[in-house]
């Protein structure tokens, strides 16, 4: 009937996407930015953050978030960079990040973010959350490592790393995307061990797929 809301309307969504990678236009980022064109195509608002054009540390251990009485536990008090960046998440329904894959596991910027996100939220009284809210992580990870080793090694190091964000009390989902071409020109680089020919054969069947389904994360149609 006309003036009723259907029932498959979804609300809309807050959603940040966070480029952890140090490299603002390569793969990481591409897989980021269809998923940023997912969350637009869904009417969702969004903000896109480079993690790395940020001047920030990880936790310093100054204890100001374990302080009796202290208003919001959950936030980090030190005030950096990141500052910004941290409360756009605790306000977000969701996060969309990306990180490269440094020998099987995430970069320092990015491990450094998840300390500085998660650690408030760990009530040293209890070990529960004492974050109010609730973020949903969806995350993209790139690496030249093939699937076999994602299973065997790198999964459950990443997994390791980013455990603590359950203390934002959402659903976290990991995405691997394989195989992927790490530079332009492989004859500027002193890097034999990689055949030029599979990497982009890789580049040209399976990077599109990667696309397509961030685009569909964003969207929220991939389930």
């Amino acid at each position: 009937m006309p003036g009723l809301r259907r029932h498959h309307e979804r609300k809309p969504m807050k959603t940040v996407i966070l480029n952890g990678s140090p490299r603002k236009n390569w793969n990481t980022a591409q897989i980021l930015k269809e998923a940023q064109r997912g969350v637009e195509s869904a009417g969702d608002e969004v903000s896109y953050i480079d993690l790395y054009s940020l001047d920030y540390n990880g936790c310093r251990g100054c204890m100001a978030c374990k302080r009796k009485g202290v208003a919001e536990p959950f936030k980090c008090h030190f005030k950096d960079g990141l500052t910004p960046v941290l409360e756009s998440i605790l306000q977000a329904d969701r996060l969309i990040a990306g990180a490269p894959i440094y020998f099987d596991n995430i970069p320092g910027g990015f491990h450094s973010l998840v300390e500085r996100i998660s650690f408030p939220a760990l009530s040293y009284n209890d070990y529960t959350s004492t974050f109010p809210g609730k973020v949903d992580i969806d995350m993209f990870f790139t690496m030249n490592a093939n699937e076999k080793r994602w299973e065997q090694v790198t999964k459950a190091r990443v997994g390791s790393c980013l455990e603590p964000l359950h203390l934002l009390r959402g659903e976290q989902r990991m995405f691997p995307v394989f195989n992927t071409l790490q530079v332009k020109d492989y004859s500027k680089y002193e890097m034999a061990s990689f055949s030029e020919e599979d990497k982009r054969a890789a580049r040209k069947t399976e990077f599109p797929k990667a696309l397509e389904h961030a685009f569909k994360v964003g969207a929220r149609t991939d389930r």
